[in-house]
Order: structure tokens, then sequence, then C-alpha cells
């Protein structure tokens, strides 16, 4: 990564948000943040390469238990928790109004 850290958008700090606040699985944060897939999953993507978000499969036998395919969980790493301060430090600096998950 570049020595300046990239801005975050707004949609990005809307997931970090949320998952900050306890929802961990991908269709629940499309849920909590009205975000598309095809907004949410690039973004868990590139906020786990950056080192922001850390993932992990659920255990197997809860899948099986539920008859459904694994689940992957997204759990926020020290530099995503600046990140995310930072962040919403920028917008409400800037007058920006960052939209709460699950509203």
């Amino acid at each position: 990564m570049p020595s300046r850290a990239r801005a975050l958008s707004a949609a990005t700090v809307s997931v970090l948000r949320a998952i900050s606040q306890g929802t961990t699985y991908g269709f629940d944060i499309m849920d909590e943040t009205g975000l598309p897939s095809g907004t949410v999953y690039p973004i868990l993507t590139r906020l786990e390469r950056r080192g922001l978000l850390e993932s992990s499969w659920e255990d197997p036998s809860v899948e099986r238990e539920g008859g459904r395919p694994p689940r992957r969980h997204y759990a926020m790493t020290r530099a995503g928790e600046t990140a995310l301060g930072n962040a919403v430090a920028r917008f409400r600096k800037l007058g920006q109004p960052l939209q709460e998950p699950g509203s």
C-alpha cells in the first residue's frame, strides 16, 4: 500500500460501521447497509486485502446443521478501527452526513 492512506468512500464506511456494530456476515451487512451485493462484496475483498478486515469461515458442523452453505464472517482489525475512526471524523469535518447502519 502506498505511504499515503486512501480515503474511504461513504459506502465503505457504511460497511465498516456495520461490522463494528456486530454485523459480520455478508448478507446481513447488505441488509444492514442497504447496499447491493455487487457493492458489498468488492468492498469486503478490498478491505481484507488492505488489512482492515479479517475473515473466517464458520465451523462446518454449523452449516451442516443449518442445511446451508458455509458462511464467511468478517471482523475489523485494529487498522480497520483506526481507519473507520479517521473516515468518520473526515466526513464530519466536511459536513457530509453518513447513513447510520440499519436506517
